[in-house]
């Protein structure tokens, strides 16, 4: 199981989508694809959740890899820039952010 901690040079992406009820499954549907058939099996990843609020209007995704520089080349593939299309195409914005570990309670 994974753990979330501070005392790692892990690095910790979290992307949030702005999504509508009528296409955040067909999101979901597109990042679990993408995750099981393609992300998680990029060198340097981890782990990784997908989150979708009660409206299904917002749709957040964790995901720690080992180094940036993993989740940055998994990015810049011709795989992944086909996918980011797609997955652009069902919602209004989304947004990928990285992040350390400050606390963990």
């Amino acid at each position: 199981m994974v753990q979330i901690s501070n005392d790692t040079a892990h690095q910790t992406v979290i992307t949030t989508f702005d999504t509508t009820p009528g296409t955040c499954q067909d999101l979901l549907d597109e990042l679990q694809a993408a995750f099981s058939g393609f992300i998680s099996r990029q060198p340097g990843f981890i782990a990784a959740a997908l989150h979708v609020n009660d409206a299904q209007t917002r749709v957040a995704n964790y995901s720690q890899w080992n180094r940036r520089e993993d989740f940055q080349a998994m990015l810049r593939t011709d795989e992944m820039r086909e996918r980011n299309r797609r997955i652009a195409a069902l919602c209004k914005t989304f947004e990928p952010v990285m992040y350390e570990v400050a606390h963990t309670y």
